[in-house]
């Protein structure tokens, strides 16, 4: 099995605009590729998951992969997906978290020897003239194309600003640009980004001729990575300080089992054939399932020492054992009132719930715990005293666990 029918068989691509082209140059290593990342956090998530770990795959392949750190892009903001505007950033806070982002994705992609390259496309993008942008790259773009685009379509009636509007285009130039200076073949997205991604592969065929190879792919499930990104208690970034290896491993831990196999052909480097004969697995078969994704993903960003003091962590929790890397939340002095803290506000300020009636919710339900007693009263009040030294275990519903302790 080539490279491109294994991406095939893991459920990765769902739409190319030249299959039989692109199965050959993938197949044959002669890919140069890129996926962009706009830096709108200073950490990559779980939902830029599949990219990379994609990009790593055909660079296993013999293809190059281009990380494109939108320096540029991230100046306006990408529409796809939003109801609103996005909050626009500072050049500098551009800037540091495209610094962060290489970092963390020089754990998935081998960037030496010119074996990958990372470009940031405020080299092109912040130095254009307006005028002569519009001159060379406007009349290669049909407005009512464009509005018909999904990206912009779930803006209209809420309203999309002439800023983002010119997003397509810039992602479109992104493209011409990398083909002209990097021999840039091809280029993969989401979903969600195949608009754009269409808008660069006509630039180029355009500027360039009909002859100019310039393909597009896109993920199957690129746009539902990004909101895998997101739990109740916020992002699951790959950054160890916003999201600790433990709460990365429970995440993976929990999916659900109707998900839990999906992943593992989507996300891990297990053989295709480890993961058919588990098809057919049910009940704790199933618990396994999802303890080999959580191993294997921790594994792959956080390295094999976390992996394995997760693991144990999660076991010794679900033994009702003693947790060491489990996940930590503190109480301030000043969250006391009268020198206690009722059950409601430690859930909230935990991360375990969002709101008070959210807490006040599981309660009354019978779905929190403090040291592995069932808390009934939603009155319930704990001193200083109870939070000093090793605090207390937490845990709301099956899955979701927090050390409460009082800061020092």
């Amino acid at each position: 099995m080539g490279v491109y029918e294994e991406l095939r068989a893991r459920g990765l691509i769902a739409q190319v605009t030249n299959e039989e082209e692109i199965r050959k140059m993938v197949n044959e290593g002669k890919a140069v590729f890129y996926i962009g990342f706009d830096p709108t956090a200073d950490s990559l998530h779980v939902g830029h998951f599949m990219a990379l770990c994609l990009m790593k795959r055909l660079q296993m392949a013999g293809n190059k992969p281009i990380a494109l750190l939108g320096g540029g892009t991230g100046m306006i903001g990408d529409p796809s997906g939003r109801t609103d505007m996005r909050q626009l950033m500072t050049v500098e806070t551009i800037q540091h978290n495209c610094d962060c982002f290489k970092k963390q994705m020089s754990r998935f992609i081998d960037f030496s020897e010119g074996k990958a390259l990372m470009i940031n496309n405020a080299e092109w993008l912040l130095d254009l003239n307006y005028v002569e942008f519009l001159r060379e790259v406007g009349p290669h773009f049909s407005v009512n194309n464009m509005l018909r685009a999904e990206c912009y379509k779930q803006r209209m009636e809420k309203g999309l600003s002439f800023l983002e509007f010119n997003y397509m285009l810039m992602q479109s130039y992104d493209f011409y640009e990398l083909f002209q200076r990097y021999g840039c073949n091809m280029q993969f997205g989401g979903d969600d980004q195949w608009s754009n991604m269409l808008g660069g592969t006509e630039l180029i065929r355009r500027k360039l001729g009909k002859d100019a190879h310039a393909m597009t792919i896109t993920l199957l499930l690129n746009s539902e990575g990004k909101k895998m990104g997101k739990t109740q208690s916020g992002a699951v970034w790959l950054d160890p300080n916003k999201t600790s290896p433990f709460e990365f491993y429970q995440y993976w831990r929990n999916v659900s089992d109707t998900d839990v196999l999906k992943c593992l052909r989507m996300l891990t480097f297990l053989p295709l054939e480890q993961i058919d004969e588990m098809d057919h697995w049910e009940g704790s078969q199933l618990n396994r399932a999802k303890e080999i994704l959580a191993y294997e993903l921790t594994t792959l960003v956080h390295g094999e020492d976390e992996a394995n003091r997760a693991q144990e962590s999660a076991r010794a929790l679900f033994a009702g054992g003693n947790a060491a890397e489990m996940p930590t939340a503190e109480i301030e002095e000043a969250d006391l009132t009268d020198g206690s803290i009722d059950i409601l506000s430690v859930l909230q300020k935990s991360g375990l719930c969002a709101s008070r009636s959210e807490a006040r919710r599981n309660v009354e339900q019978g779905g929190v715990s403090v040291d592995g007693e069932t808390v009934k009263d939603i009155k319930t009040a704990y001193t200083k005293d109870a939070l000093s030294g090793d605090g207390m275990v937490i845990k709301r519903g099956k899955k979701n666990f927090r050390r409460v302790v009082m800061k020092k």
